[in-house]
């Protein structure tokens, strides 16, 4: 197995964790958020879900998958990220579309956003630098 697709394996384990921690007390505030910061629901779930099996059929598919993989899913959650920072909403989960431009610190807008740009950063990262078949 390569490395992309040991990757892809963990990314696997990232996504499902981020379905879980939703679901448990110990993680929730006592408004319901994630962390003190996000609320998680079902369709967000689902994404992460799909999102988890993607990345479980690209590692025990082919090299070739978990690239396409780490390279797309990496540019659709990165750019989901920075769309976090700048307006408070995402696409993936039609947050810009059901909640707008949202008006909120900086700060907070960074937090809520950071699982996106690091899972986003790091699969388009691991495509591009860590493809040991790269010609």
């Amino acid at each position: 197995m390569t490395r992309l697709r040991w990757i892809c394996l963990g990314f696997t384990g990232f996504l499902a964790f981020a379905v879980a921690v939703g679901h448990i007390p110990a993680f929730l505030d006592a408004d319901g958020r994630t962390f003190g910061i996000f609320r998680l629901n079902l369709f967000q779930d689902m994404l992460h879900s799909a999102s988890a099996l993607w990345a479980l059929g690209a590692a025990v598919t082919s090299h070739r998958a978990a690239k396409f993989f780490l390279t797309y899913f990496g540019i659709l959650y990165f750019a989901d990220g920075v769309m976090g920072v700048v307006t408070g909403s995402g696409y993936l989960d039609l947050g810009i579309i059901r909640n707008g431009w949202l008006d909120q610190p900086l700060t907070f807008k960074i937090l809520a956003s950071t699982p996106h740009l690091f899972l986003g950063g790091v699969g388009l990262l691991a495509s591009l630098f860590l493809d040991e078949k790269k010609a």
